[in-house]
């Protein structure tokens, strides 16, 4: 579906492209060759229902663009290159790291973007978000001041998503904290309040208003 067919279907709902001016606070489109990691990617199969990822995945971390985006934008610091795919259609959290997150679009899909600043007295207004339509093939660069999440789906078949962090992001923490947010080793989160199967699992609720919704 391409983005003038999803505004149709979601006329409540502003959606930006990634040349958008206002995509330039949240991130940076990449110039890489992502043939390849789509190809490859696009022979992992979805979940029926709700959505996996696995951090690391030696065949995508073997192929040129890994290091591409381990040289480029990670500074030569090891990284770790993995795949987020399935289905998912509302914005349900937000999430961040101290660090950027590359993303490969392996589907066409919808990012919900907003700003960590924002988040204010450990909660933070879902109106202040911002939704991107991402293509096929698009490769981006979702700076550490963004928050984000699992990307939405605009087909039936689901979402497929290429994610690079640094090596040992999404990690099980070693020892507690007191940070109300920290859920994994470089992995922060603030959950909807609506949002009661994260909330089970012990993720701070936080980010009230609407929980947008993707119509496709």
């Amino acid at each position: 579906m391409n983005i003038k067919e999803l505004r149709a279907l979601n006329p409540n709902t502003e959606i930006f492209d990634t040349d958008s001016k206002e995509f330039s606070v949240f991130g940076r489109k990449l110039d890489l060759n992502t043939d390849e990691i789509v190809k490859v990617a696009e022979g992992t199969k979805n979940p029926e229902i709700g959505s996996l990822y696995d951090a690391s995945l030696t065949e995508f971390e073997k192929l040129k663009i890994a290091e591409e985006i381990g040289e480029e934008c990670f500074g030569e610091m090891g990284c770790q290159v993995g795949y987020c795919r399935g289905h998912s259609n509302r914005l349900n959290a937000f999430e961040w790291h101290t660090s950027s997150e590359i993303n490969v679009a392996v589907t066409d899909l919808v990012l919900i973007l907003a700003r960590v600043d924002q988040i204010e007295n450990r909660k933070i207004d879902s109106s202040l978000s911002k939704v991107f339509y991402i293509k096929k093939g698009e490769a981006i660069e979702v700076y550490a001041t963004s928050l984000h999440f699992c990307p939405c789906e605009v087909e039936k078949s689901g979402f497929g998503c290429v994610v690079a962090l640094p090596r040992g992001t999404n990690l099980p923490l070693e020892r507690a904290h007191n940070d109300p947010f920290l859920f994994r080793k470089n992995k922060w989160i603030i959950a909807h309040v609506k949002n009661a199967s994260l909330i089970e699992r012990g993720v701070t609720a936080g980010v009230y208003g609407e929980n947008i919704e993707i119509k496709y």
